[in-house]
């Protein structure tokens, strides 16, 4: 049995494994990544990402290659409404997503509209994190499965086994982001209160031989449940509100897309051909913490809920960033273990309240006359300016704010992009962030970055003439503010985050870079 060590093993390649080893990487340590699966997933998921996931990327370097999935997306969908008469167009700058299948979040009007959601599915998305962590020089190993796993006292062992055989990982966390049906989690023996599953879902890319049937495009309520066609070819979304599935886990068939979709839309439509299918419900549950040790929890191996509104890969790529930067900094001993509090504290009341949202969501699409009445209101409410923001913001998650214990109005969000530089220099806030390192901005004339100084290695400083000076943690939350020359709490503050100033050069992230090797 061959024998390693690593600081971190992370358990699943999904966004949310992947996005982690690069955070992890970028703070100093070492990870390694097993997946069960041989190859990426190719099942039909997530057709987009959130406007705050989509920004970690953007802070990554990301941003080309979202841009590039996106236009590609927008032309396959302008195909299928031009072909049926419809728009030629498909903005995603205009779209703000929607609540329960009600369209009336309007991302024009919403408070920050640039704040937007990207038009990049699950596939696209895995393999730019895919192609980033490979020239990080990651270690992804997949067709890998895990074992088993003990807290050895001091550090984790976790067994698992691969095509070359099996392999003993010593490290000093684990991480598991295994998706909702967890191994990690279900071994670790974290509780995962919640909901019951109440209703049978499928998505799925299908071939029919009259798709003029299910027109127009979109989403539509019928007697028997909830369905949506389009805006990408062949994609057919259900909802039946008659109980879970007998067998989740069993084959999804092109009898029972087909059986299915005519029963809920009505219509005298055959499937010819199923590319891709899934099955879904919507039970919600969430572990009660996201650490237990040197175990912790991410994505949906810590939360699962219904699709509704589109969420779940965006509530797990800022687990991600939240947690990796923390975990960097605990693992090469330049932050003590008691940081990694502070990722459960911040982490899981976001995810609390998607789940509250997404049972809304489906209280809302149930196929009777009371749901009508109570539909016709929301869709009323939604419609006002004050509506269309209070959605478009519970959906996107931009209101987000951790309590960091400030009384600051901006402190404990999660800053958008913001121009910065003086003399005319072009230069943005996520520009300033792809290393991983946190900033600065000082708008104090220097006064504010003379003290940043002694965290020089963990924190880049960057002047501006107007507006608050901010510290932004390496995950964009902004852990300090003050207008005008005032510096009262900013050395706290950064002693808080990244430890005593005194002592920071000889634990900068390249200096505690490990070179684990073989046992």
């Amino acid at each position: 049995m061959t024998r390693e060590r690593t600081d971190v093993v992370v358990v699943g390649a999904g966004p949310t494994g992947l996005l982690l080893a690069i955070e992890l990487t970028l703070g100093g340590a070492d990870a390694i990544v097993i997946e069960r699966l041989a190859e990426p997933d190719q099942t039909i998921k997530a057709g987009a990402i959130g406007a705050l996931a989509g920004e970690a990327l953007q802070r990554r370097g990301l941003a080309e290659a979202m841009d590039a999935v996106e236009r590609s997306m927008a032309d396959s969908m302008s195909r299928l409404m031009k072909s049926w008469g419809g728009e030629s167009e498909l903005p995603f700058k205009k779209f703000g997503g929607h609540f329960s299948g009600i369209f009336g979040i309007d991302q024009t009007r919403q408070r920050e509209p640039n704040r937007r959601l990207r038009g990049v599915n699950q596939q696209a998305l895995e393999k730019m994190l895919g192609e980033r962590a490979q020239a990080l020089g990651i270690e992804i190993r997949r067709g890998c499965e895990l074992i088993d796993f003990e807290d050895t006292g001091d550090g984790m062992l976790t067994r698992a086994r691969g095509a070359s055989g099996d392999v003993e990982l010593h490290s000093v966390y684990l991480v598991g982001c295994d998706g909702g049906r967890s191994a990690v989690r279900k071994r670790a023996g974290f509780d995962f209160p919640g909901t019951e599953p109440t209703l049978t879902g499928h998505q799925a890319i299908v071939d029919l031989d009259h798709p003029d049937r299910l027109l127009p495009v979109g989403w539509r309520r019928t007697p028997v449940g909830m369905m949506a066609y389009g805006p990408i070819p062949g994609r057919v979304f259900m909802a039946e509100f008659d109980g879970p599935p007998a067998d989740r886990s069993a084959p999804v068939t092109r009898e029972e897309i087909e059986t299915t979709l005519r029963r809920i839309s009505g219509a005298d439509v055959r499937v010819t051909a199923v590319k891709t299918a899934t099955r879904f419900t919507d039970n919600a549950r969430q572990a009660d913490s996201y650490r237990r040790g040197r175990v912790l929890l991410a994505g949906d191996a810590a939360h699962v809920h219904s699709p509704f509104g589109g969420q779940g890969l965006n509530l797990g790529l800022l687990d991600a960033v939240n947690l990796g930067w923390k975990l960097a900094a605990v693992v090469c001993d330049r932050m003590p273990e008691s940081l990694l509090d502070s990722y459960t504290a911040e982490r899981h009341p976001i995810g609390a309240r998607v789940l509250a949202n997404t049972r809304a969501q489906v209280a809302l699409m149930r196929p009777d006359v009371m749901t009508d009445a109570l539909r016709d209101i929301v869709a009323d409410l939604m419609s006002g300016d004050e509506g269309t923001r209070y959605f478009g913001e519970m959906i996107s998650g931009i209101k987000t704010r951790y309590d960091l214990g400030s009384e600051h109005a901006s402190v404990g969000r999660l800053s958008g992009n913001v121009a910065l530089g003086d003399d005319g220099a072009e230069t943005t806030l996520f520009d300033q962030m792809e290393d991983g390192r946190a900033v600065l901005v000082d708008a104090t004339g220097g006064a504010a970055s003379a003290i940043a100084a002694r965290w020089d290695i963990f924190v880049r400083c960057v002047s501006r003439r107007a507006g608050p000076s901010l510290l932004i943690r390496p995950d964009a939350c902004i852990a300090w503010a003050a207008a005008g020359e005032d510096l009262a709490g900013l050395d706290a503050a950064l002693m808080r985050w990244f430890g005593p100033a005194g002592t920071c050069e000889s634990r900068s992230p390249d200096e505690a870079k490990r070179n684990p090797g073989t046992v």
